[in-house]
């Protein structure tokens, strides 16, 4: 809360500027936009920086202004009164209004008069607004905000003692107090808009139009201020108001200590009274998203929850294994299910069935492939996959079965054992050496018979990408087996060329290892230095 004092406004220590301010139906104010006042401090530093420089000038248009500020205010004096507007109307122009706070310490000196003498200790305000109805109240309140502004209310000593504990407390220290003065007021703004509140009978009705960042200013002060039933309304107001993207985190941690206001109907939009994790709950959605037929809707759902659950850390609280053996369930399902799908397929036979027999068949099969494959992405994110690893890798029926089904219908299955290869090459999986050289040994050679496929008829495969993955793979092994390996891939890239993928670079660094290392080593030659 900024500081509170009590005292009076001193003759010569404010300038008094006109502002447009809008009357409520109540009698009281809606306080200008910060463009109003920002435009009023920018004319007003003009205005300093023209008469810095012509001071003879600026002394000679000082005093026709004052002689002029009288004769107007001996115009208009009597047009002023008590006057009530409508939220349609606003008062006259800086040209011609006159403020409704001044004071009688404040009335200009004539002409012929010496001007007073800055008050040292008391600089001269940038900006001074007046609100309020002088002629009624019988209390004046003060605020000095950031910029120089000066804001200066005339309110009602029994309206602001009824709504707020703060000015309650402060009045009842000394009665009558003629004047309120609160220093260093952070949102001057808000804090005339929460005063002009006090005076509201139907507080929620002026808040519909607000935004929530407003709202939440406005509560803000409203509890510094003690003010109880404008906390309760804007309350209402946002958990009836929908809350839009950074809005969300603003509004939890705004309210989230105003339990005894009645938050907790807003925080339970955000948090659940469950203490654990809703395991259930994905259960749910990852078996309704895996066994879903319709293709768009399931492709869809797939990428919106990968994308959570990248963004979402719910492995918490020793949680992570719970929701790891929920992943892990649903793909020893997926494994299950792919195996007895391709049993069928390749019985004899089968072959000769109808279209109509057969594409059930092939569609679920390419169904799960892509179960597998979405799981696979999930748990390689979470760094988990290195079990599914082992599991694929023992999958021995289902790769001698995988050459015996047409390629359109299996090469998912391709996909799934280069994404391994991937994720090994780029050390997200780390599988121990006897899965990744039985993972070489089992499925690298389905790998290469759907290759030339997976270039031309998979738009998500990136040819370089799961080359390098394979290459890396293999370089982790011993170095006889590397040489297993690439001299029976030598044999296939030789036959197939561009259908076979292409392990040139993995092939150069066996070589190197093979047949130079030993010669630099042996002749104590640095292999790096020598290269180079």
């Amino acid at each position: 809360m900024a500081d509170f004092r009590v005292g009076k406004l001193e003759q010569g220590q404010t300038k008094i500027r006109n502002v447009p301010i809008a009357v409520t139906p109540e009698g009281f104010w809606c306080c200008p936009s910060p463009a109003v006042l920002q435009k009023s401090l920018k004319n007003h530093n003009h205005q300093s920086k023209s008469k810095a420089s012509s001071p003879l000038r600026s002394r000679a248009s000082s005093l026709q202004r004052t002689a002029t500020s009288t004769v107007d205010k001996k115009t208009h004096s009597g047009s002023l009164g008590s006057k009530v507007v409508s939220d349609d109307q606003r008062c006259p122009t800086s040209d011609t209004a006159v403020p409704a706070a001044v004071s009688p310490a404040s009335v200009p000196e004539r002409p012929s008069e010496r001007p007073p003498k800055p008050n040292v200790d008391n600089p001269q305000r940038k900006i001074s607004m007046g609100f309020g109805q002088p002629e009624t109240s019988d209390l004046k309140v003060i605020l000095f905000g950031k910029e120089g502004i000066c804001v200066r209310m005339s309110v009602h000593w029994n309206i602001l003692a009824e709504n707020s504990r703060f000015f309650a407390d402060k009045l009842a220290v000394q009665s009558p107090v003629p004047c309120l003065e609160v220093a260093d007021c952070e949102d001057v703004e808000i804090y005339v808009e929460t005063v002009g509140l006090m005076y509201c009978k139907e507080l929620k009705h002026k808040l519909i139009k607000q935004s929530v960042p407003r709202v939440l200013r406005i509560i803000k002060v409203a509890e510094s201020l003690g003010f109880r039933a404008c906390i309760k309304s804007c309350l209402d107001y946002l958990e009836a108001v929908p809350w839009v993207a950074e809005e969300e985190e603003n509004v939890v941690s705004s309210i989230r200590h105003l339990q005894n206001y009645g938050a907790s109907p807003l925080l339970k939009r955000v948090a659940s009274d469950l203490s654990d994790p809703p395991n259930d709950t994905l259960a749910h959605i990852m078996e309704l998203v895996l066994k879903s037929n319709e293709d768009r809707g399931r492709r869809e759902m797939k990428s919106l929850v990968l994308k959570l659950l990248k963004e979402n850390n719910i492995w918490t609280n020793g949680s992570v294994n719970i929701c790891i053996e929920l992943f892990y369930s649903s793909c020893r399902s997926c494994m299950e299910s792919l195996l007895d799908l391709f049993r069928q397929a390749s019985e004899p036979g089968f072959s000769d069935k109808s279209l109509d027999s057969k594409d059930p068949v092939m569609r679920h099969i390419a169904l799960e492939a892509d179960n597998l494959l979405w799981l696979v992405e999930i748990l390689a994110d979470r760094h988990a996959a290195d079990e599914f690893a082992v599991l694929w890798a023992g999958q021995h029926e289902l790769a001698e079965l995988h050459s015996k089904l047409p390629i359109m219908s299996r090469h998912l299955v391709s996909c799934i054992t280069a994404r391994l290869f991937v994720g090994i090459g780029k050390g997200e999986i780390l599988p121990p050496r006897d899965t990744r050289q039985l993972l070489l040994q089992v499925w690298l050679q389905p790998l290469i018979g759907d290759y030339s496929w997976l270039q031309h008829g998979c738009r998500s495969f990136d040819r370089k990408v799961v080359e390098e993955g394979i290459g890396q793979t293999i370089l982790t092994l011993p170095l006889e087996d590397q040489q297993s390996i690439l001299l029976s891939w030598l044999g296939s890239f030789l036959k197939v060329g561009d259908n076979c993928p292409n392990l040139q670079r993995a092939f150069e660094v066996w070589w190197r290892r093979t047949f130079i290392r030993p010669y630099v080593e042996y002749q104590g030659i640095n292999p790096q230095s020598d290269k180079s």
